[in-house]
């Protein structure tokens, strides 16, 4: 019998005027990035806190604090990398993760295949395994307002006995 988990996981970013703004494991050129500890990549946290989720090893800020200095503005990219480590560690293995981006502007959908290829050699799953999408809040709310950046995750995991 194959033992399935999921997780999901949810995260925002404020957006500031002259930021790099990190999604999806690449830079996408923009007026305003989001600003964080790290590189506030918005949709690997969630990636993130998907996998951790579904392995019951709690959260980004558990493993990652935004209070020790080593995670000051890192690349997301090395965290997704250790987070597979752990759940890969814990016995399981990826069987897909789904991500929405929430942002009014920029538009995501063009820079979509390449933040899968990125993510899918971070991750070591093909490509058909991560799914990205993304929309706008119809101009409501802080997104709609250009003032932030949300993304929300699913993650499965499954353990062979």
């Amino acid at each position: 019998m194959i033992k399935i988990r999921v997780g999901q996981g949810y995260d925002v970013h404020r957006l500031k005027a002259g930021a790099e703004f990190w999604l999806g494991g690449i830079q996408i050129p923009h007026t305003h990035g989001a600003v964080g500890h790290s590189d506030a990549d918005v949709l690997i946290h969630v990636i993130c806190d998907a996998l951790l989720g579904a392995a019951s090893l709690r959260d980004i800020g558990h493993h990652f604090s935004d209070k020790d200095p080593q995670y000051k503005g890192i690349d997301s990219k090395l965290l997704l990398k250790e987070v597979v480590r752990l759940v890969t560690e814990k016995g399981y293995s990826i069987g897909n993760v789904d991500v929405t981006v929430c942002l009014q502007e920029p538009k995501v959908n063009p820079h979509i295949p390449r933040m899968v290829e990125v993510l899918a050699g971070v991750m070591q799953l093909p490509e058909e395994d991560i799914s990205i999408k993304a929309t706008t809040t119809e101009k409501l709310g802080f997104v709609g307002k250009k003032e932030g950046v949300a993304a929300m995750a699913v993650a499965l995991l499954y353990r062979r006995p």
